[in-house]
């Protein structure tokens, strides 16, 4: 899968990944390979990344929005 996340000052992170958990408005909820498509709205919290080499990475964000469609992630935050 391929995720972007961005704001509107600039792109935090760009590459392929294995799996992303991030901080939905309805609770915690983690996007893997051939997910269904969503768009879904980013509470505050912790985004966790789980990259192609199995190396974590997290981003604390303070809200946004999430779109995944045909295995692309983009991510749009509010500030980081």
């Amino acid at each position: 899968m391929f995720l972007e996340i961005i704001t509107p000052d600039k792109k935090i992170y760009q590459d392929e990944v294995k799996r992303v958990r991030l901080p939905g408005s309805n609770g915690l909820f983690e996007i893997l390979n051939n997910h269904a498509p969503i768009i879904s709205t980013l509470e505050k919290g912790i985004i966790r990344v789980i990259d192609n080499n199995n190396q974590s990475l997290t981003f604390k964000v303070n809200g946004g929005i999430v779109e995944n469609k045909d295995n692309k992630i983009i991510v749009l935050l509010e500030s980081i």
